[in-house]
């Protein structure tokens, strides 16, 4: 055995070297590991020079590929009511983050081949990111820019875990530009479904919308907050799902929504501008879906007696819907995959859920 090289490790590169192509998952079948642990020999493989690149991972079945913000999550907890202009006594945490990177890792805990598309700085906070990122996704086509900040995300949040305010650094997302997606043009063509969220500028959602509807790739955009809704194309004929909040909707539609009546009119007036699939959602009172057939479904949402943290709950319904779409599953169980997920979410303190798993989720699913 090579000096620096533990069993597995060696096992592993062994098959790889015999079949350049294997994927992630044959590998876990043959050696009876989870797809997170091979994840993590092949990273380790990878840092030690023995593996170039993962062609193996990208010549697999079409994977999922997400693009958009990667970033790191400061949250801070008043411990009392919060008091303007002056010092709070606060309990903080640190975690990775960005919307696109919590979607790709949700899908990748659950099973699904993933690769992230975003743009970042080269410091220790990308690292950071890096580390605990990659056994669920494939980070290699990440551009690092040396003059850049990785994206931060810094939130306060209430006694009752409420958001009180948030600050975002999100400059260097403004680098993931049509040109990148360019360069990148022979992996989003073999993507089975992107998804894209309102970090990247608009022109990079203008081109990704041409993109799909040639190549024929499902498109799912996700907005971020509702100032960026302007990064929204007029027309939405590409999108075969928009994931909007209600804040986002009434921003996008200069409306407001005050009642369910108002609620519903919203739905259709997306399903207007073009999108096959469009789900607004209204925190506490749940949400409500219109589909290419014109049909509104509504469902209240999961009622949650412990909120602990609702950081990352928004993509973890995101992620449950596109998964369960995904396997063709009908809208019923589309939008209740989505509420479940965003509910066990909700009562961890992590924007991820770290027992997520396709079993757990089948288990969660079957509670509710």
């Amino acid at each position: 055995m090579t000096n620096d090289m533990n069993e597995i490790e060696e096992l592993i590169l062994s098959m790889i070297r015999d079949n350049p192509f294997i994927s992630q998952q044959e590998l876990s079948e043959i050696f009876g590991l989870s797809r997170s642990s091979i994840a993590i020999t092949i990273s380790e493989l990878i840092k030690k020079e023995y593996i170039f690149g993962k062609a193996y991972v990208v010549n697999e079945t079409a994977p999922i590929i997400c693009i958009g913000g990667a970033n790191i999550d400061r949250k801070f907890y008043a411990k009392d009511e919060i008091t303007y202009e002056t010092s709070n006594p606060v309990k903080s945490s640190r975690t990775v983050g960005g919307v696109a990177r919590n979607i790709a890792e949700n899908l990748g805990r659950l099973g699904e081949e993933v690769i992230l598309i975003s743009s970042s700085g080269q410091d220790s906070e990308w690292q950071e990111i890096y580390d605990l990122s990659s056994p669920f996704m494939n980070l290699e086509h990440v551009a690092q820019f040396e003059h850049s900040s990785t994206g931060s995300y810094s939130a306060v949040l209430d006694k009752n875990g409420d958001l009180s305010v948030a600050l975002a650094d999100m400059d260097v997302f403004e680098n993931i530009t049509p040109e990148l997606l360019i360069k990148n043009s022979n992996i989003l063509r073999k993507a089975k479904c992107i998804v894209v969220d309102l970090n990247c500028p608009g022109e990079t959602i203008d081109f990704l919308s041409s993109f799909t509807s040639k190549y024929n790739i499902p498109l799912v955009i996700i907005p971020v907050s509702s100032p960026k809704m302007k990064r929204l194309p007029k027309t939405l004929d590409a999108a075969s799902w928009l994931i909007v909040n209600k804040d986002e909707t009434e921003t996008f539609m200069n409306i407001k929504i005050n009642d369910e009546k108002d609620w519903e009119n919203s739905v259709k007036k997306w399903l207007e501008l073009g999108v096959k699939n469009v789900i607004v959602t209204n925190g506490s009172k749940g949400v409500m879906s219109g589909v290419a057939n014109g049909e509104i479904h509504y469902f209240p949402a999961i009622e949650t007696p412990m909120v602990v943290d609702v950081t990352g709950a928004g993509d973890s319904f995101c992620s449950g819907v596109i998964y369960s779409w995904l396997q063709k599953k009908d809208i019923d169980y589309i939008l209740k995959s989505g509420l479940v997920n965003a509910h066990k979410t909700i009562m961890s303190k992590y924007t991820v859920r770290q027992e997520l798993s396709q079993k757990q989720f089948k288990l969660d699913m079957e509670a509710i």
